[in-house]
């Protein structure tokens, strides 16, 4: 498994409640220019519409090599899920006001994956409270290797 791009700020920002595994149906140049690894999903998310998932504000950047036949940066793409993750995840959003973002893109097998996850939003006070105890394991894991 190679990891092509991670979303370090959704990890700052979020309490992540569940994560799930996803496909991504893409173009040719779209393939070509993550195995290149020029994508971004900082701030990106997911919908739900029709009982389809789809993942909006990935920004992958046009190839090189391509023709005229190139692809949008920014356009949505579908998420490959199984029908019942959809279902829980869409009622979630729903009923909960959580959120669905994606966290890293990778390749797996040859295919491009996207690690997706339900989320719900931290405060101020959480995102300070989580660095504090971020910084607290560097200590001691500094103290540990003296």
């Amino acid at each position: 498994m190679k990891i092509i791009t991670q979303n370090r700020k959704a990890r700052h920002d979020y309490f992540i409640l569940d994560t799930y595994e996803a496909g991504i149906k893409l173009k040719g140049s779209e393939i070509k220019s993550i195995r290149a690894g020029k994508i971004n999903i900082q701030d990106s998310y997911v919908t739900f519409k029709g009982g389809e998932a789809h993942l909006l504000g990935a920004h992958i950047s046009k190839f090189d090599q391509s023709s005229i036949f190139n692809h949008d940066e920014t356009r949505t793409r579908k998420l490959l899920l199984n029908k019942s993750e959809i279902r829980k995840l869409s009622n979630q959003i729903d009923l909960e006001g959580h959120s669905v973002v994606p966290l890293r893109v990778y390749l797996k097998e040859g295919l491009c994956k996207v690690e997706i996850a339900l989320v719900k939003g931290k405060k101020s006070h959480d995102k300070r409270e989580s660095l504090k105890q971020k910084d607290q394991e560097e200590r001691l894991k500094k103290q540990i290797r003296w």
